[in-house]
């Protein structure tokens, strides 16, 4: 399909499209936050995608899950990733790891990546994702939402954000008492999926070494700069 990337012109030329395409991005969660970063990621036409989710979609999942439907309930979230994305650009190969990240394959799931991306929903989860990334030495690109709220980062080997926004032993966050409604994830992930763009054809603007919150009941959006 010839004409497949002309919208992204003037945005990204061809020169980088064909770059995309030999790049790799490691997406950990195919829920509310992957499911909306994979497509993004394919649509862009980012060459190989791995999605990793050990879960299956279930009925409460409708409200806000792009890659959830009725036709889908029960099946592996990670396995329809790769099955829709192939209808969509058949450029990408979309790898599904059917398993949750743990201590003992966070580093085997994410080794050769380009990008890795947090879009996990517990934080236990992702404090071992920050430390196979700075281990394997790979950008992190995270990404966490509550209802009206939610926020991103671009984390680079050795900053250890994750660490000092999750104190404690908590597993869960705010979204315990909030939900997550359809917008949210749908705003978040797609600011994951412009960061992950940046890192990858090396733009300026990255939220390196910055987290974003985001308030979409208030529009209030602050840059917080945790520095080098």
């Amino acid at each position: 399909m010839e004409h497949r990337y002309d919208r992204n012109r003037g945005t990204i030329s061809s020169e980088e499209n064909k770059k995309l395409l030999t790049q790799s991005v490691c997406v950990i969660g195919c829920g509310g936050l992957g499911g909306g970063v994979i497509e993004g990621l394919t649509r862009l036409g980012v060459g190989h995608i791995t999605a990793v989710d050990g879960d299956v979609f279930e009925a409460s999942n409708l409200n806000r899950q792009v890659l959830s439907n009725e036709k889908v309930l029960g099946r592996p979230k990670a396995e329809e990733a790769a099955r829709q994305m192939k209808e969509i650009n058949s450029d990408v190969t979309v790898a599904p790891v059917v398993d949750f990240l743990t201590a003992e394959n966070a580093r085997r799931l994410i080794a050769g990546h380009d990008v890795v991306v947090d879009a996990l929903d517990n934080i236990s989860a992702r404090k071992t994702l920050e430390q196979a990334c700075e281990a394997e030495q790979i950008p992190l690109v995270h990404g966490a939402i509550a209802g009206w709220n939610g926020q991103v980062a671009v984390i680079m080997p050795g900053d250890r954000l994750i660490q000092m926004l999750y104190e404690g032993d908590a597993d869960k966050g705010e979204e315990l008492e909030t939900g997550n409604p359809s917008f949210t994830p749908a705003v978040i992930s797609n600011l994951e999926v412009a960061e992950v763009l940046k890192l990858l054809l090396e733009r300026p603007g990255s939220l390196q070494h910055r987290l974003l919150t985001v308030n979409l009941l208030h529009h209030e959006y602050e840059v917080i700069d945790f520095g080098e």
